[in-house]
């Protein structure tokens, strides 16, 4: 009796119009060009209708003298508006970085302080929070800035500690601390006792692992940093032979031919489509070896393939440039260091510089040897700081208290003392939930300091403004103000993803 054998069925490919997999990258392709076509032609539109209204927009006035002075910065006179702008954004990231550590700190005491049984702190702290964070951040500003332009003139004898601590109409002044000639070589010795410390750190913590007793692993690391940190005080010369390292690599750098380093970018570009590639195929293989792959995967392939071909020709090509632009800029750089670390840099890491009143003309006023706080300065400082220091106290408050009151029982019946359960139990879990409002509240206080127009301290919106009323570039400087705050916010908002990531519970 014959069997008949089943049928072989045979799956032809459909056409190409009907291929699901081609039609949706086709799809996306064109909707791709066709979104960069219109925003083409709409840019062209917008420039053709600002020519047509004699709107300039463009940067020529980065590199022109405005003829502007400002208040204060690293630079009071400015040669060109770029230097100006760079001035305003230096004060502008100098009042952020200082506002944010200050207010943290004191937003922490005060939220601790509301949690407390002393019904005296807590009262304290209550008011410090419903006042400042119920009160305009512009108009706590514009108070303090009133406050300090009705203190006295500045004397000789201005308090309230003369010669570390004056407060008088012209804002505040006190000792500045900064770094010196030996600054550079005593960082390496810092550096070799962080290595020594997180070694000796490691083992304590071993120790105690395998022992159960205390060890005090962070409190011995920290003894062993002052005490190389105070030899290092002492020994630091010794390591000026480290500029000579740098010189060599500047020099060397700058022999390196420009086309050589252009060739290798290009390759690096290919190179990292081929890891990608290479990468992608190694999640495809199975222990039978590698899977079938789908249309996707093909066209995933070819456009990294293509993307890495394509960077290859613009920067061998369109933009032959960088290859100088980063020589230039990496053998200046060691040379840089070079000099820090070089010609007989051999003084003190650190110095301070105590204030003073000078009187060049009819009227005294502060010296430059102390760190000096403009009225300007100091009224929106305090302002974003007592203002973001009030919301940072809410969230420790409400981080505190989103944490299993069982975890604070848990920590009592160990004998763990308030203090103790707070900084190794109740905080760590704490920090969970405040990281994400804290980051909101710090791109906060940074976009805040935009508010020191109103009392005149020359940050980068004051600054901006003085020079699109020069020169009329109204649009190319509030585009750069909106590249700076916007790298301002990624910056920010990059650092704290980065702890929030870490501090995450890891789950199986």
């Amino acid at each position: 009796m014959a069997i008949n054998s089943p049928p072989s069925i045979h799956h032809e490919r459909p056409p190409l119009y009907r291929d699901v997999t081609v039609v949706k990258w086709v799809v996306q392709i064109v909707a791709l060009l066709l979104t960069l076509g219109a925003l083409w032609f709409l840019a062209n539109q917008a420039g053709d209708n600002l020519r047509a209204s004699n709107v300039p927009t463009d940067y020529d006035f980065l590199s022109v003298n405005p003829g502007i002075d400002l208040s204060s910065g690293i630079d009071t006179d400015p040669d060109t508006g770029g230097r100006a702008l760079w001035v305003g954004m230096v004060n502008t990231l100098r009042m952020a970085i200082a506002g944010i550590l200050v207010a943290t700190i004191l937003g922490v005491v005060v939220g601790l302080a509301r949690l407390s049984n002393n019904w005296l702190l807590k009262k304290i702290g209550t008011v410090f929070v419903e006042t400042l964070r119920n009160v305009p951040l512009l108009v706590q500003i514009l108070f303090y800035g009133a406050v300090f332009a009705s203190l006295d003139r500045v004397t000789a004898e201005v308090g309230p500690i003369n010669g570390w601590l004056h407060i008088s109409n012209k804002g505040l002044s006190m000792p500045r601390v900064h770094i010196a000639d030996g600054f550079y070589q005593w960082v390496i010795v810092l550096l070799i006792g962080l290595v020594v410390a997180n070694f000796v750190r490691k083992r304590r913590i071993a120790q105690q692992d395998a022992t159960g007793e205390e060890s005090y692993p962070i409190l011995t690391a920290f003894g062993l940093m002052v005490v190389v940190a105070i030899i290092g005080w002492f020994i630091h010369p010794i390591f000026g032979w480290v500029g000579n390292i740098f010189e060599a690599l500047s020099s060397l750098v700058s022999s390196v031919p420009e086309s050589v380093l252009q060739v290798v970018i290009a390759v690096l570009c290919v190179g990292t489509s081929a890891f990608w590639i290479r990468g992608f195929l190694n999640t495809r293989r199975t222990p039978a070896g590698l899977a079938k792959l789908t249309d996707d995967d093909y066209f995933r392939m070819i456009f990294a393939g293509v993307g890495g071909v394509l960077g290859a020709f613009f920067f061998l090509v369109l933009w032959p440039g960088l290859s100088s632009w980063m020589i230039n800029s990496t053998s200046d750089l060691f040379e840089v260091l070079g000099n820090k670390f070089g010609n007989g840099r051999s003084g003190r890491p650190l110095d301070v510089d105590l204030p003073n009143i000078v009187q060049t003309g009819k009227f005294p006023n502060y010296g430059p040897s102390g760190l000096n706080f403009s009225i300007g300065f100091a009224a929106v400082f305090f302002g974003v700081v007592f203002y973001t220091a009030a919301f940072v106290a809410e969230i420790v408050r409400g981080g505190i208290l989103a944490v299993p009151k069982g975890q604070t029982e848990a920590a009592a019946s160990l004998g763990l003392r308030r203090s103790t359960a707070l900084r190794r139990v109740i905080i760590p879990q704490a920090l969970r939930v405040m990281l994400p409002p804290l980051g909101n509240q710090y791109l906060n206080l940074t976009k805040n300091t935009s508010l020191a127009i109103a009392v005149g301290y020359s940050d980068i919106v004051q600054v901006g403004q003085t020079v699109y009323n020069q020169t009329g570039k109204t649009l190319p400087v509030v585009s750069i103000w909106m590249f700076f705050y916007l790298s301002c916010s990624l910056s920010i908002s990059v650092i704290v993803n980065f702890f929030n990531v870490r501090m995450k519970i890891v789950e199986r």
